[in-house]
Order: C-alpha cells, then structure tokens, then sequence
C-alpha cells in the first residue's frame, strides 16, 4: 500500500520551529547552534519535497516487496530517534536540538488528515482534523506566530 502524503504549508512548520526553539533558548549555553538546528530539523522531514531534483515517484524498495516513498519514510519517529541517537554519539549538541524540531513536525502532520506513520515499520497511521492549507491550519500558523511574537519579546527584553 503506498501512503498519499499531503503536509502542511511550510511556513506552519517555520513558526512552529522557531516557537520551540525560542521556548527553550533561555536554558541553553549555545543559543545560535540550538536554535539553527530546531528550524532546520523541523523543515527536515520534507526534504525530498523541498528539492525540487528529487521526484516525488521516487520510492525506496525493501526486501518482501515492501514499497515506501521517502516522504514517508521521513514521516516517522523511528528516523528521528535514530538519528538523535547518531547524533549523540557523534555530535551531542546537536541531538537535543535535532529531536526537538524533528518530532514537533512529526507532532504537527500527525494532526492532519493523512497522518503519518509513526512507528515504521508498522502501518498504523496517526491522523487528526486538519486539512492542510485550510482554515484550521492558517489559524494554528496565526498562533504559532503571536506565540513566537510573545517568546520573542520574553527572551529578548
């Protein structure tokens, strides 16, 4: 069964991340690396959707004809978690700041109509109300960024 992945608008994830990075830079030493590596992170789980080189019928073959489409296989807490974990191994300031922004996007398709999958490689699909780029998220984005607005000032004032 091949997974039609519909996401939400980019900028919806951009506040999103700069809300969770800016919520948690009051407690971290280096504050430009964490807050650079939430915003990527959260824009990372659509990469293939961001380059515009990379077809969206590209797909990614297992063994037993299983099928999965990159997007898919990005859409899930198990690439996250994997690697955050390479991270801390490797570069440990950047775990922290990965996991976060990753699965706050995670968090936030899962609330859309098509879902993700959470836990590959299990099929169960995790979805919500919103339809993408309709009132609900435009709304959620206003949010994010009065959100965003009010962090800021506390922060920065």
């Amino acid at each position: 069964m091949l997974f039609v992945f519909i996401k939400m608008q980019k900028r919806t994830y951009l506040a999103l991340g700069i809300g969770v990075a800016l919520y948690f830079l009051p407690h971290i030493e280096n504050k430009l690396l964490f807050f650079c590596a939430v915003i990527v992170s959260s824009m990372l789980p659509d990469l293939f959707s961001l380059l515009p080189l990379v077809g969206k019928r590209r797909v990614i073959k297992f063994t037993a004809g299983e099928v999965i489409k990159p997007n898919d296989f990005l859409h899930t807490y198990t690439v996250c978690v994997l690697i955050a974990i390479c991270f801390a191994f490797f570069y440990p300031i950047l775990a922290f700041p990965f996991f976060l922004g990753y699965s706050f996007h995670l968090a936030l398709d899962s609330f859309s109509v098509r879902g993700i999958k959470p836990f590959w490689p299990f099929n169960k699909i995790s979805a919500g109300p919103i339809n993408p780029g309709g009132k609900v998220e435009n709304t959620i984005f206003v949010m994010f960024i009065i959100f965003d607005v009010a962090l800021s000032i506390k922060v920065f004032a």
